[in-house]
C-alpha cells in the first residue's frame, strides 16, 4: 500500500560537518517523493559539509538553526549518521533539547548508523530495542537499551538502521511510520484533544 506523508514536515538535524551524505539525501529524497516537506536544521546557519566517508562530499543549506525552531512545527526527526556528525549534536543542548523533545510529544524518529549516540545524550532509550552501526552497542546497550544486529527496527515510532547498506528498508520503513503516526496524530483545529 503506498504511503503519503501529505505535506507533513520532518526536521533532518545535523551537525556542521560530518554528515553522511547517502544518509542525508537518501531519506531525504524518500520524504520528498511521499509528499512531504523536509527541512535541514543545524546548530548554526549557512551551510553543512557531507563526506562519503572520510572524503569531503557536497554541501547543503541550512534552512534553520535549532536553537530557533520548535518541535511542534515538525511532525517527525531524521538523524543521518556519520561518526562526526552525532558527536557533535551530543555536545549541543539545543540539539539534545530539540531531539529529547520528539520523544516527550510521542513524534517519530528515526535514525541511522552512528546517529544513536545523540538519542543517547538525549536520555531516551532505555527499556528501547534499536540497532547502530556495531561500534556503538556497547554506549546504547549501557544506555538502558536492547541492540539488536538487524537491517531496521521499529520501536514505538523509533526507526533505526544500521549503516548505509540499510538505506532502502531505512527510508521505506520511516516513510511508512511517519505516514501512520500522522495518521494517529492530526486532531482538527479548534477541537479538543482527548485525554
Amino acid at each position: 500500500m503506498a504511503q503519503t506523508l501529505n505535506s507533513r514536515k520532518v526536521a533532518f538535524l545535523v551537525a556542521p560537518e560530518g554528515i553522511e551524505q547517502v544518509e542525508l539525501t537518501e531519506p531525504w529524497k524518500a520524504v520528498e517523493e511521499a509528499g512531504g516537506t523536509p527541512e535541514l536544521i543545524s546548530t548554526s546557519s549557512g551551510e553543512v559539509q557531507a563526506f562519503n566517508h572520510l572524503d569531503k562530499a557536497d554541501t547543503f543549506t541550512v534552512d534553520h538553526v535549532v536553537g530557533d525552531v520548535s518541535v511542534e512545527d515538525y511532525d517527525a526527526l531524521v538523524l543521518p549518521g556519520g561518526v562526526a556528525n552525532p558527536d557533535f549534536l551530543r555536545t549541543d543542548s539545543d540539539a539534545v533539547a530539540f531531539t529529547r523533545a520528539f520523544f516527550i510529544q510521542s513524534k517519530p524518529v528515526a535514525a541511522i548508523c552512528h546517529a544513536p549516540w545523540t538519542l543517547v545524550e538525549a536520555g531516551v532509550l532505555a527499556g528501547r530495542r534499536l540497532t547502530s552501526w556495531p561500534s556503538l552497542r556497547t554506549d546504547l546497550r549501557n544506555a538502558g537499551a536492547e541492540w539488536v544486529d538487524e537491517k531496521v527496527v521499529v520501536d514505538q515510532g523509533l526507526i533505526t538502521s544500521r549503516n548505509p547498506d540499510d538505506l532502502p528498508d531505512f527510508c521505506k520503513t520511516l516513510v511508512e511510520e511517519f505516514a501512520a503516526a500522522g495518521d494517529r496524530e492530526v486532531p482538527s483545529p479548534g477541537h479538543p484533544t482527548p485525554g
